[in-house]
């Protein structure tokens, strides 16, 4: 199983929208991050003058990762991109430095402009109930989502019609969930894109949908997304708190009756 993604920088050249090429890690791969160079090639190549040839390294554990730092004067920062300027630094010399942050950006100092990679560790294990007392393993759930992540507050916009009225049919569109979730402090700058990476990541990572016969087009990856959530009450109506406030709907004044015509002599 991947415990580890890394989003691997762009190539020289590379078109910008192209999808990321992702690097798949399990526990106890190691991955080699810097310049590189023909007789040195590094795993997450990072094309800047001002990065070592091998700066550093990633190593996959079980549900996060580690950090090492071959610089002798260079700092690293691993940024969390769920946090509100969360970081932690990563001395020069610093070996296998742990990284607790499901959503991080490395950066590197840098000549041209920020070297930096992102790396995603979705296997975070989270407790399903209390603990067992007795000894043993504690027990997980096979979906490790965290409510404090952007992407459970878009899976919980999904779900919430049916979580309001079970009846409901349609599923919110990426424009519906974009408008009701950019009322959030934390969400003000969220993109139409950013949505549409937060659905793949939540159907190709962390729930796992199986393969779409229609070549996984975004209505129906909502649709089994939604359908999942609420079978396996993933996101249940106390999560709606996390939302905004519904704001009332606009009152219609009636239109007024026309003047009924004055008959003829």
């Amino acid at each position: 199983m991947d415990t580890v993604i890394v989003q691997l920088p762009p190539r020289r050249g590379e078109a910008p929208g192209e999808r990321p090429r992702l690097l798949r890690m399990g526990p106890g791969e190691q991955a080699d991050f810097g310049r590189g160079a023909p007789d040195c090639p590094v795993a997450i190549e990072l094309a800047d003058q001002g990065v070592s040839r091998r700066a550093g390294e990633v190593t996959a554990a079980e549900d996060y990762w580690r950090l090492s730092n071959f610089s002798s004067s260079a700092t690293y920062v691993v940024e969390n991109l769920e946090g509100a300027g969360e970081h932690v630094k990563v001395a020069p010399g610093r070996l296998g430095a742990p990284v607790p942050f499901e959503f991080a950006r490395v950066v590197l100092p840098s000549v041209d402009g920020p070297s930096d990679f992102k790396v995603f560790a979705p296997q975070h294990a989270y407790l399903d109930g209390l603990p067992d007392h007795k000894g043993g393993d504690l027990t997980v759930s096979p979906f490790a989502l965290d409510p404090t992540a952007k992407y459970f507050l878009v899976l919980l916009a999904l779900c919430e019609p049916r979580l309001r009225d079970p009846s409901a049919a349609a599923v919110p569109g990426v424009n519906d969930v974009l408008e009701r979730l950019r009322r959030l402090p934390g969400c003000r700058t969220l993109t139409r894109s950013a949505v549409n990476y937060h659905i793949d990541y939540l159907a190709d990572t962390k729930l796992r949908l199986r393969e779409c016969e229609d070549g996984g087009r975004t209505g129906r990856k909502r649709e089994e997304l939604v359908s999942l959530a609420l079978r396996f009450d993933l996101v249940r109506e106390e999560h709606l708190a996390l939302l905004p406030a519904l704001l009332p709907a606009p009152v219609v004044a009636p239109r007024p009756s026309p003047a009924p015509a004055p008959r003829g002599c």
